[in-house]
């Protein structure tokens, strides 16, 4: 598989990865990292986005990530390894990424749940987060970026 082009030697593209990137970073020191990780791997998940997967889960497991536990993301339902706070960050990207799916967006019940666990600035972190990588996910897809070949940090 190629890239339909080349996304990130492209001059207007590196300005708007900037300002993405200047978002994701935004929101860094809110969240646990492991927690950051495992909310952008389960959207890359959903949204079929082999490139960020691949990048979120080689830099999770950098990060001293749990192999198991990135083993069971896609399952976390069924898994004894997440936290209640994970597993509140979990449904709240899940539902956050498919909004499309119910016509009610994000349940007040999936709300409620991530409230318990997280403050507001934690909050706003969480729905920042999940809106960042929905869009890396969709650039990504559309484009037909392919995965494997990413390695820890080389992004800076």
């Amino acid at each position: 598989m190629e890239a339909r082009l080349d996304y990130f030697g492209n001059a207007l593209a590196g300005k708007v990865m900037k300002h993405l990137n200047s978002a994701g970073a935004a929101v860094h020191s809110a969240l646990p990292v492991a927690t950051q990780e495992l909310v952008k791997i389960r959207a890359s998940q959903i949204n079929g986005c082999g490139f960020c997967t691949d990048m979120h889960t080689k830099d999770a497991a950098a990060a001293g990530e749990d192999q198991q536990r990135l083993n069971l993301v896609a399952v976390w339902r069924e898994a004894t390894v997440f936290t209640d706070a994970e597993r509140a960050a979990l449904e709240l990207t899940e539902q956050g990424t498919r909004l499309a799916d119910g016509s009610a967006g994000v349940s007040d019940e999936a709300w409620a749940k991530a409230a318990e666990h997280y403050d507001e600035d934690q909050l706003v972190a969480l729905i920042s987060l999940i809106a960042v990588i929905n869009a890396y996910n969709r650039i990504n897809v559309i484009n037909r970026q392919p995965a494997g070949g990413y390695k820890p940090g080389m992004f800076g």
